[in-house]
């Protein structure tokens, strides 16, 4: 097993760009015409996961070759393998094999090192040790000649919606270490193929929104109307309160399209900012996140904020907290997560269903205000997806202060009424 790798050409992992990179390594060619490869599948990106159901490797091979054995992953299907005589039969025939991970608990003799969580990544900020996945084929032809692989698969895709794959690129073979870091091996030959997110891609329409609200004032100001859909628009599905959920029946490995709480605005995911209290030195702020969708749990959530005095967070409490430093000492951008076992999965619609923190901020007395909305987040992403924010003009707005000049019209009247006693006095 290796557990630990790096590619030689040197990937930073903390690109804001990341991307997820699937890398083919060719371990050995064997005698008989077949070789024994490794795929990786490494998420640098930040604080974008692959939850459940998974990723769903697939790919076209460029000749007639079949997999014969794989370890940390299985083909879906065997595909046709009549052509092959024996007691064993190759373990997938097909020209476009779709692969996936083993779940938790698979046999041992199944297993590699970064296999096995049912196709579930990490994110780089979350859990860097589960960021990677990776499974072993032992791959040959079928061809009776017994002819030597050459080339690699081509058209590669996760499965997941979003990301698009591009070509492989060859690059220098990745360096394994062994013996806990004493020894380096290298593959025979290493290609890249990375894959890109577009929200756009991802969905039509937004899947989160965000509502605010503030000690100050009494106005709550709720997700922008039709956020993510309008109620009534096709395609759209919610239920009325006191409906029942309907019973959802998915094939391994099926996203369960959204069934959300009839709204204004129809988002599965409601963020809602709180400020909460003002102190002498500090402000409090609460947040809550709202599972609105009736068929899904979230698992290893995360939320992204965008905010000036994110830089003077004192105190998070019951989330994780980490600054996102990507633009260098531009320190406004951080990063919400859930404490394992505790709140790291968000529920689905009900009782249960939300999430929620509060953040001790330290006040900068150089730009500190409540003024102007400032006090609002600028931007706010859930799961890497970007959050609908209400527009400034509809933020909440501190008390009117048009009452403080009837003392100060009132001074000024007692003062040139005592000039004018001390004159004609």
């Amino acid at each position: 097993m290796v557990a630990v790798s790096f590619n030689a050409d040197g990937y930073d992992p903390l690109d804001p760009n990341g991307n997820i990179t699937i890398r083919w390594d060719v371990i050995q060619a064997n005698d008989d015409s077949t070789k024994d490869v490794r795929l990786s599948i490494i998420n640098y990106q930040l604080f974008r996961h692959i939850e459940f159901p998974g990723w769903k490797l697939s790919f076209t091979w460029p000749g007639d070759e079949v997999i014969w054995d794989i370890l940390g992953a299985e083909a879906t299907e065997q595909g046709n393998c009549s052509a092959f005589k024996g007691r064993q039969l190759p373990h997938c025939c097909l020209k476009e094999p779709v692969i996936i991970d083993l779940l938790p608990g698979a046999p041992y003799n199944k297993q590699v090192g970064n296999c096995c969580r049912g196709g579930v990544v990490s994110s780089m900020i979350q859990d860097p040790g589960k960021s990677l996945a990776a499974f072993q084929m032992h791959i040959g032809s079928a061809s009776s000649n017994g002819s030597v692989i050459t080339g690699i698969p081509t058209n590669f895709d996760l499965g997941l919606g979003g990301y698009t794959c591009g070509d492989p690129l060859q690059v220098p073979p990745t360096k394994f270490f062994e013996d806990q870091g004493r020894r380096r091996t290298q593959a025979v030959a290493t290609w890249n193929v990375t894959c890109s997110y577009s929200q756009f891609k991802a969905s039509t329409a937004p899947t989160c929104c965000v509502s605010l609200s503030a000690f100050y004032n009494e106005t709550i100001v709720p997700c922008p109307k039709c956020s993510c859909a309008c109620g009534g628009q096709t395609g759209s599905k919610c239920l009325m309160p006191g409906e029942l959920p309907p019973v959802v029946q998915l094939q391994h490995n099926e996203q369960p399209k959204p069934v959300v709480e009839c709204s204004d605005y129809m988002c599965p995911i409601k963020v809602h900012w709180h400020v909460k209290q003002s102190y002498r030195e500090y402000w409090r702020v609460k947040i809550t996140v709202t599972n609105l969708n009736y068929v899904k749990n979230y698992s290893d959530w995360s939320l992204v904020v965008l905010h000036p005095n994110l830089r003077n967070v004192t105190q998070v409490f019951s989330f994780n907290y980490k600054p996102l430093n990507i633009y260098g000492n531009i320190n406004d951008t951080g990063m919400f997560y859930g404490v394992q076992y505790y709140n790291d999965m968000l529920l689905q619609s009900g009782e249960s269903g939300n999430v929620q923190t509060e953040v001790l901020m330290h006040k900068d007395s150089g730009i500190f205000t409540f003024r102007e909305g400032w006090a609002f987040p600028r931007k706010i992403s859930f799961n890497g997806e970007g959050c609908v924010m209400p527009s400034p003009d509809d933020y909440p707005r501190l008390p009117n202060t048009a009452h403080i000049h009837a003392p100060i019209s009132a001074s000024m009247f007692f003062s040139w009424l005592l000039i004018i006693i001390i004159i004609f006095s």
